[in-house]
């Protein structure tokens, strides 16, 4: 397994530092390379690969793809760190703080176009469905990163408002990679189906456990600053699932936190800490990731490929869910 996503991974650095090479103005470009630069996981392309290689085609003929979801991703990234006013991404500066303001957002505009010139490359007979499907994600993705600034805005946010917002934002896309891969491959449309509703689940499982890192995780290895969803009152499930379950005294405190204006960031991320450990919220959100973690192998166990072809793709699964980054 370990061989074969290694190959895959090297396809796809190997590629994508070809991306924007050489394209004029630099100052246009540049910022656009620098966060395709900067690596990461390389999820979704992977999945993409992994997707086409399970219904036996040769994951090459799937890469422009690939490419495709990896820099419409990067993309999503650059604005969100813009929006979220971010400092770091992969350990690295965020394009507005290294550029500007300015250059974050024609940047991210670019990486949108080059996202859709590499889409379009797919065979002509599943293009169709492929532009369809990935201008639903698209703008899946753009419903989700409003929901997620809307939701900064209130404190009645609900639960299930929440795992919809990140099923929009993060799981879609997941779930899109797949299922191109699986469309290019020639897949049954049951199996197809079946593979994007495992990327959902995976989706999830996903961003829950980034939520949680974000709080508990270890800064040299997370790659950001921990405690920045607290610094910005992000309603993820932790701060959600506490605002319901705190006491009067709890919940008082918390509000005074999560309006002022003027505070000592390590101070807050501390107290929201403590609050989060004192009503054991760690526990439940590890519980859901596992839940959204059985419920995608569910949706993997119903495709109609033997077992031993679907082990790359569980054990990746694992991997995710037990990351430290």
């Amino acid at each position: 397994m370990k061989h074969k996503i290694s190959v895959f991974e090297k396809l796809i650095d190997d590629s994508i530092r070809r991306v924007l090479k050489d394209y004029q103005p630099r100052t246009l470009f540049a910022p656009a390379e620098y966060i395709l630069s900067l690596g990461g996981k390389r999820l979704r392309p992977l999945l993409t690969l992994m997707a086409a290689d399970l219904f036996g085609k040769n994951p090459e003929e799937v890469l422009d793809a690939a490419l495709a979801v990896e820099i419409f991703h990067n993309f999503s990234l650059v604005h969100d760190d813009l929006m979220d006013n971010a400092d770091l991404r992969r350990g690295y500066p965020t394009v507005h703080k290294k550029w500007s303001e300015n250059s974050a957002i024609l940047s991210g505009d670019a990486l949108v176009i080059e996202a859709y010139r590499y889409i379009a490359k797919v065979p002509v007979d599943v293009l169709p469905d492929i532009l369809e499907l990935f201008s639903t994600t698209a703008m899946e993705i753009c419903e989700g990163q409003q929901y997620d600034m809307d939701f900064e805005q209130r404190l009645d946010v609900r639960e299930e408002e929440y795992i919809e917002m990140i099923r929009l934002k993060t799981a879609v896309l997941i779930g899109c990679a797949l299922k191109i891969g699986a469309i290019v491959a020639g897949a049954p449309v049951e199996d197809t189906d079946l593979l994007y509703e495992f990327g959902i689940n995976i989706g999830l499982a996903f961003q829950l456990k980034d939520d949680l890192l974000d709080v508990y995780g270890n800064p040299e290895t997370f790659g950001k600053k921990i405690g920045g969803d607290i610094l910005c009152n992000k309603k993820t499930f932790l701060l959600i699932r506490c605002l319901k379950n705190a006491s009067d005294r709890q919940r008082a405190e918390l509000n005074r936190w999560l309006t002022a204006t003027e505070y000592d960031p390590d101070e807050k991320i501390k107290f929201v800490k403590n609050i989060y450990d004192e009503l054991n919220l760690k526990f439940v959100v590890e519980n859901l990731i596992e839940k959204y973690y059985l419920a995608s192998l569910d949706c993997l166990s119903l495709i109609n490929i033997p077992d031993d072809q679907k082990r790359d793709l569980i054990s990746l699964s694992e991997n995710l869910m037990y990351r430290e980054k």
